[in-house]
């Protein structure tokens, strides 16, 4: 490891940055891949749909007073 280091650190800036950009779009990649592994089939269970849905219900009543509050000035 050594070794890659010192020859790494005799390459040109431009080389190094672009294998540093290289290194982190492949530590991204893998991360991603085991975030969306993680989910598994938790997402398609019907217990998530209807958290989901629950945890919309306060949007829901916010979108009916905002409405509500809006027919209310044309009146």
């Amino acid at each position: 490891m050594r070794k890659i280091i010192h020859k790494l650190r005799q390459k040109p800036e431009e080389h190094r940055r672009s294998l540093m950009h290289l290194a982190m779009i492949v530590f991204a990649v893998i991360l991603f891949a085991f975030w969306t592994w993680s989910f598994g089939g938790s997402i398609s269970s019907p217990e998530t749909a209807s958290n989901i849905e629950e945890g919309l219900a306060p949007f829901s009543v916010l979108k009916t007073n905002i409405i509500d509050g809006y027919k209310s000035l044309d009146e």
